[in-house]
């Protein structure tokens, strides 16, 4: 085998994209043999040609191998293929059939464009479609004139004519090259394309009329320092003035020609005003507004533009409304996010209703332009769509045939083989991409015409002409360049589908025929429901001043006053008669009536005595009961008696309440009568009493008065109670309820108290004090008095201006005056005493009276020291009980001068003792989290000390309240060991001296077995037992665990030094045995782990029957140990064992196995020092 030529391989290129362009030519794939369109028809040429002309694998490397392939073959199903697709362009070529032996002339072909910039139309993107587009005209235009034109290709790194004059001069002085593909960019092409105008050369470009960016800007400008801002505005416009540019071929768009296609949708649907919005910070909408307005206002439909800086979005409102005093109609040229920010702000001003339209340019798809896209996943995404469905787009028609499906596949695979470049997930193989491949082929076709002619390859100027001025069907559809060099692009019309959300073609605008071509079966979705497009100037005007609509409107507002009036003068009348017949309703409500025997007395007690409940009636109930007056306050000397000695109490339908009598010979139902009963049954405060009813059908002369029932007293009771502690919290808290209090009263329809005085202000079972015996004027007033020490002393707490009237009957309250006793009550709360308290220690109340209506200068007043309350309190009490009545505050500015002085202090007793309450409640959560912790400690200590003293299995069980039942193991290794010459030893030592040295002795073995599987059983005396194997089974490791164990402990014992006795070597003898034994746990008050068996006695016998500094191995435990190979053994011969008889037994000497310890030598521990841990097996180290 042998690899293909590199014409083969260009010939099996050049059929693929026969394929592809015959197949553009007709809009649809090729036909399967059966009928049916299956795939593109380059597949189908490429299977038929497998099966037909060649059998090939693929080598490690990604070449082809051939059997027996024959070129003429391959090119001949080309032709055949070509000629087939009928029609005009790629269709008409013909392939000749001669062979082209020999040698061919080259001609370079310059391709000039950016690199690495991630734009749509960069070299990675751009260069395979041109790479593709030479194979095929070499192969198919170039070859029977014995022609190949080679590519020569140069990049640069960013859009800017500071690098592409020069990598173009090189091309053309060194390469010789004939055309010039791009470059793309604008700045990068001005200077190649006059360049190329002087030499002659062609240059063809797939873009050439996208704006430059702001690097392109500042990079050019500070290389050619003359870039004016007419020529940034106007950058793409220049290359239409072909005079400069006489050899410049553009593939792609020209932004001219937009208002072209928007010309065509204002001329179907019948818009002549038209508003413009352009963003001048952003060059892509700059540029196509400018075209926008240039063109439009050519057309004479333009009537409203306005530049905008899209970096200030706080005015969007104002543009918008702007514009709708102009247009109806109204096209937004600005990027991408910001059409997003204008349509939610439409949509807010109630825009996106179906009065107006919107339009916008996205060239095509892609994040280059800026996301054009309504859905960003915020919570805005809903108003979005629906104002989305307001928007018009247009876009370039982007190429969705077959063919153009297969060339896009091709694309991709090129880009990633020869330019290392890999389209993005979604990235479409765009349009500027296809425009390249036309061009290309543009070109071609051009050369193949001037060599058929005769003509001078290098005569750009011919060959430019040539490439004017025709049409033919490329990839990207129909291609038509116009006289000037430039392509009359086709665009697509899209609309929001408000169920899909997305945008859907709905009308084509193609550049042949620069009409409005409807899509069959698609239509707008205009909002609003409407059913066709919204009228460009709405009925009334832009600014609704109409003649026609003001007359009629004029006709409607007049109609609409008129029935305004009518029905305001309806609407009074009928709310002044409900009004009065609910009024009448109420006055005529009798609810507030209470019969006799509705009422249950409640017996007054004292010392906590049993209450009696008996039928209030007229046999029962005399006037000794209530005494002189409904409520009485009579301070007790006696501790024990209630501060409120008596208030008649009753039941009425199962609530508690007060009951005040009242001596009146004959009670009236009167509408005044009806209408303070109202007043007091619509007072509604948390700090006045409720009215519950009264009484009036008694036989006797008086009548009944039930309010709520308060049962600590009143405002009199508490003071002159010392029982009760009054702290200045307490107190501002009931200064607050009753300026609370009035403060509603003086609003309310009552308007006015004119009784207020101490013993009128009670107290419920929160201490919320409560304003009580307001209103009810009629009921209240007797018919007679006396003018004793009782009646003077109820006139402490008027006013010096209403003192000259009778108190009683008729006396004119005021507010006024209110305010006078409210201060009265105030120096009874200050210095916890009666009104007056100091004067009435040398002077009656009849006094005290005469001299306070007398006027004196200074006015006689309450007397209150300075230290006795706060200073704003005693300004706020001088102010309030002013000689002069317009002087005093009123309630609603004793309450925000009250406000400021309780700053500092509860507003509420209760809130207050809520907040102790809560603090306690705190105090109380903090130490029990103590506690808490504290018992928690305890608990993990308690248990830490039962895991030293059972193994942590067991223990676990232990605290949980399970029985540990006895278990039974196969087989355990079993360590004794004792010391050599203890008993000795102890005899010539002090007894703290052997705990001392017991004590250093077995803290270095527990360290040791720390690093081991095995449980120290217990230690008595100098023995010390440990076992491996239980409770938690390990295998045969218990006696390699022993082993090693043993082998440490004995490295230990052999530097050990006993503190008192440093001369003398400690000695001891060490016994392991294995086999089976019974464990479990014995005792309650100390439950001890123990071990049962013969193989506990054997254990012990070996370690009896050893020497010193010795370890004695038994035969079962030297066996398990051989298995491991790594412990080594000496015999030691026969030994006799007390119940045993003779038996072999061994020595253990060593081990090769790494020892697990830690390499830290072993040390003794002086008193000062703290000594190795003690480690159990299953306790966390």
């Amino acid at each position: 085998m042998h690899r293909k030529p590199l014409g083969v391989s260009i010939a099996l290129v050049f059929l693929e994209y026969c394929v592809v362009l015959s197949c553009c030519v007709r809009g649809r794939p090729a036909a399967a043999p059966d009928g049916h369109h299956e795939g593109s028809a380059g597949l189908l040429l490429l299977n038929n040609l497998s099966e037909a002309t060649r059998s090939e694998t693929v080598d490690e490397d990604g070449g082809y191998f051939e059997d027996d392939l024959d070129l003429g073959a391959i090119m001949s199903i080309g032709e055949r293929l070509i000629k087939r697709s009928g029609g005009s362009g790629i269709s008409r070529i013909e392939v000749p059939e001669e062979d082209y032996g020999g040698n061919y002339t080259t001609y370079n072909v310059g391709v000039l464009m950016a690199s690495h910039l991630d734009s749509p139309f960069d070299l990675e993107r751009c260069g395979p479609a041109v790479d593709l587009a030479l194979v095929f005209i070499n192969e198919f235009l170039m070859a029977h004139h014995r022609i190949k034109l080679l590519k020569v290709q140069q990049s640069y790194a960013s859009c800017s004519g500071a690098k592409s004059p020069g990598l173009a001069a090189d091309m053309h002085f060194k390469d010789n090259v004939i055309a010039f593909i791009g470059p793309a960019c604008a700045f990068a092409l001005e200077p190649v394309a006059r360049l190329a105008d002087y030499w002659n050369t062609p240059i063809i470009t797939g873009m050439g009329d996208q704006p430059p960016s702001e690097g392109e800007l500042s990079v050019t400008s500070g290389i050619l320092g003359r870039l004016s801002n007419k020529w940034k505005n106007e950058s793409t416009g220049i290359f239409k003035d072909k005079s400069k540019y006489q050899t410049l071929t553009r593939m792609s768009y020209c932004q001219c020609r937009l208002k072209l296609v928007f010309s065509s949708i204002f001329k179907q649907f019948g818009w002549k005003h038209v508003g413009l919005l352009l963003d001048r910070s952003d060059l892509f909408s700059l540029t196509v507004g400018k075209n926008l307005e240039y063109g439009l206002k050519e057309e004479d439909v333009l009537t409203f533009m306005r530049e905008l800086d899209g970096n200030d979005e706080e005015d969007l409102d104002n543009y918008l409304q702007d514009a709708s005093m102009y247009a109806r109609v109204i096209i937004l040229s600005v990027r991408g996010s910001l059409v997003r920010k204008f349509m939610l702000s439409a949509h807010r001003l109630g825009m996106t209703r179906g009065e107006f339209t919107f339009l916008d340019v996205e060239i095509f798809q892609s994040s280059y332009w800026g996301d054009h896209y309504w859905e960003l996943g915020d919570e805005d995404d809903q108003a979005a769509r629906k104002a989305y469905q307001a928007l018009l787009r247009v876009s370039l028609l982007q190429p969705t045939s077959p063919s153009y499906q297969y060339f896009a596949e091709k694309v991709r695979q090129r880009a990633k083989r020869d330019y290392n470049y890999t389209f993005v997930e979604d990235e479409e193989v765009n349009f500027f991409i296809g425009a390249f491949f036309d061009g290309v082929y543009l070109l071609g076709m051009a050369l193949n015409e001037t060599l058929n002619e005769g003509g001078n390859i290098r005569d750009g100027s011919a060959i430019t002409r040539k490439m004017w001025n025709r049409s033919f069907d490329g990839i990207t559809g129909h291609v038509r360049i116009d006289d000037n060099g430039d392509r009359d692009a086709d665009y697509s019309i899209l609309d929001l589908d408000p169920i899909t959300g997305r945008f859907e073609v709905v009308a084509h605008y193609y550049g042949k025929t620069r009409e409005y071509s409807p899509v069959k079966g698609k239509r707008i979705h205009w909002p609003g429901g409407r059913e066709g497009p919204p009228p460009d100037i709405p009925k009334c005007g832009f600014m609704g001043n109409s003649p026609a609509c003001q007359r009629s409107e004029m006709m409607l507002l007049y109609g609409i006053i008129g029935f305004g009036i009518i029905s305001a003068f309806a609407a009074a009348v009928t709310y002044v008669l409900c009004k009065q017949m609910k009024l009448n309703n109420e006055l005529n409500n009798m609810s507030w009536r209470v019969r006799p025997d509705e009422v249950l007395l409640e017996v007054g007690r004292l010392f906590g005595s049993k209450m009696g409940l008996q039928k209030l009636n007229y046999e029962n109930f005399s006037l000794q009961q209530f005494g002189s007056s409904g409520r009485a306050s009579i301070a007790s000397g006696n501790s024990q008696l209630p501060a409120q000695l008596f208030t008649t109490i009753g039941i009425y339908k199962g609530e508690r309440v007060a009951i005040k009598k009242v001596a009146k010979k004959k009670v009236y139902i009167t509408s005044t009568l009806l209408w303070e009963i109202k007043q007091a049954r619509d007072v509604s405060h948390e700090n006045t009493v409720r009215f519950v009813g009264a009484c009036i059908d008694l036989p006797r002369p008086s009548i009944l008065i039930l309010t709520e029932y308060c049962p600590k007293g009143s405002l009199k009771d508490v003071l002159e109670n010392e029982a009760i502690q009054l702290d200045w919290n307490f107190r501002m808290s009931l200064i607050h309820d009753v300026v609370k209090g009035m403060a509603y009263l003086h609003n309310s329809d009552v308007g006015v108290h004119g009784k207020l005085r101490s013993c009128n202000c009670l107290i419920d079972g929160r201490f919320v004090l409560k304003i009580s015996d307001f209103g009810l004027r009629t009921l209240s007033t007797p018919s007679e008095f006396i003018r004793d020490q009782n009646y003077y002393n109820k006139l402490l707490w008027v006013a010096p201006e209403l003192l000259p009237a009778t108190v009683i009957p008729g006396t004119p309250a005021t507010q006024k005056g209110d305010v006078y006793s409210f201060a009265i009550i105030l120096e009874e709360i200050v210095v916890r005493g009666g009104p007056y308290e100091t004067a009435r220690q040398f002077m009656d109340p009849q006094k005290i009276i005469e001299r306070v209506a007398a006027h004196e200068s200074p006015a006689f007043r309450p007397f209150v020291g300075q230290r006795d309350c706060p200073p704003d309190l005693l300004d706020l009490m001088e102010k309030c009980w002013s000689d002069s009545p317009d002087d005093r505050l009123t309630f609603a500015q004793i309450r925000s001068t009250v406000k400021l002085i309780m700053k500092g202090f509860c507003e509420n007793l209760m809130d207050d003792l809520l907040r102790r309450m809560e603090q306690y409640a705190n105090n109380l959560e903090s130490l029990v989290e103590e506690k808490t912790e504290q018992l928690s400690m305890e608990k993990r200590r308690t248990e830490e000390l039962l895991y030293q003293v059972l193994p942590r299995p067991v223990a676990q069980q232990l605290l949980a309240g399970e029985m540990v039942q006895p278990e039974q193991f196969e087989c355990v290794t079993i360590y004794f060991s004792d010391i050599v010459g203890f008993t000795a030893l102890c005899a010539t030592s002090r007894p703290m001296e052997v705990v001392d040295f017991l004590n250093d002795l077995y803290s270095t073995f527990d360290r040791i077995i720390g690093f081991y599987d095995v449980y120290k059983v217990e230690t008595i005396g100098d023995a010390y037992m440990v076992v491996s194997g239980l409770p938690e089974r390990n295998g045969h490791d218990h006696a390699r665990e022993i082993g090693l164990m043993s082998l440490a402990v004995l490295d230990a014992v052999k530097s050990f030094t006993i503190k008192h006795k440093p001369d003398q070597q400690l000695k001891i003898r060490i016994g392991i045995h294995s086999g089976p034994v019974c464990a479990g746990v014995v005792g309650q008050k100390m439950p001890h782990y123990c071990l049962f068996g013969d193989t506990v006695n054997t254990a012990s016998r070996m370690e009896s029957t050893g020497h010193p500094l010795k370890i004695h191995v038994s035969e079962a435990a030297k066996q398990i140990l051989d298995k491991f190979g790594t412990f080594r053994t000496e015999l030691r011969g026969e030994v006799e064992l007390k119940g045993k008889g003779i038996v072999t037994t061994y020595w253990l000497l060593e081990c090769s196995e790494p020892d697990p310890r830690p390499p830290t030598p072993m040390k003794n521990y002086n008193d000062n020092e703290v000594p190795f841990p003690i480690l159990f097996p299953g306790i966390g180290k």
